[in-house]
């Protein structure tokens, strides 16, 4: 049902196609081997892997905390966009499940800026990143904020399984169900709401004040946007079903209905 991007355009078209043709094995439905290349995901795996350790080993090290949550907490939500992925809806899964880099310059370009930003501001204004008095209590609304967007975005996908897709889906394929239970009976779009709150938390923990203002500027008019064209797709779908379902949920992102 979601088909979450963090940067507009790059997953509204077909063009990294999902195959709707099942490949099975012992009646187990199995990834398309010519999409996951074994050298590829092993190589990704293996970098994130090493970087989400390397941040991890240096906590005792870096003064500014805030630093290793960010990279630990982006390396391990890459490494489950694909992981996640594969385990539930392995019909789906390709090498551009990581979200590395399938999600174009914009996305690695932000990134960039809010690790400049954070540098740029503990440079010239140290106190600004020092974890003392009220900024205690941001870092700590941030980590509870990522902490929790993680966990809705990954058991979203979970709970969705088949019918989830990294890819807006301009046709129903023969998998695709309208998932109502789980966090599907509370949220209207979870991966989508995980991932905004996952972001903006994030930034909070960098005390990146300009950052916080432009993701969340910028995330809210993407994912407005997203939602509009997503459920005209699922109302062809699903009809009364979708209509019903979306009159008794919310989709819990602020002045989204």
């Amino acid at each position: 049902m979601d088909s979450p991007s963090p940067v507009p355009d790059d997953y509204s078209n077909e063009s990294s196609s999902e195959s709707d043709h099942p490949i099975n094995i012992d009646d187990k439905p199995c990834a398309d081997i010519t999409k996951n290349e074994p050298d590829l995901i092993s190589l990704t795996s293996f970098l994130l892997g090493i970087v989400f350790g390397l941040f991890v080993g240096l906590i005792p090290t870096l003064k500014f905390k805030g630093i290793n949550f960010y990279i630990i907490a982006l390396t391990l939500f890459h490494f489950l966009e694909y992981y996640i992925t594969a385990k539930y809806n392995p019909r789906k899964v390709h090498s551009d499940s990581f979200l590395l880099f399938g999600n174009g310059k914009e996305y690695i370009g932000a990134h960039t800026f809010a690790l400049l930003e954070c540098l740029v501001e503990y440079i010239i204004w140290p106190e600004s990143k020092k974890t003392t008095g009220i900024q205690h209590y941001v870092a700590i609304i941030g980590m509870i904020l990522t902490i929790i967007g993680q966990h809705i975005r990954t058991t979203a996908m979970k709970t969705a399984a088949q019918s989830f897709s990294h890819i807006l889906k301009r046709k129903k394929e023969r998998d695709h169900t309208l998932v109502t239970t789980g966090l599907y009976a509370y949220f209207r779009h979870p991966s989508y709401f995980g991932f905004f709150w996952w972001t903006i938390g994030l930034q909070l923990v960098l005390f990146n004040p300009l950052s916080s203002l432009i993701f969340t500027l910028v995330l809210w008019r993407f994912f407005s946007k997203r939602i509009k064209v997503e459920e005209e797709y699922l109302i062809s779908f699903f009809g009364n079903d979708y209509i019903n379902y979306k009159k008794n949920t919310k989709v819990w992102i602020p002045f989204i209905q």
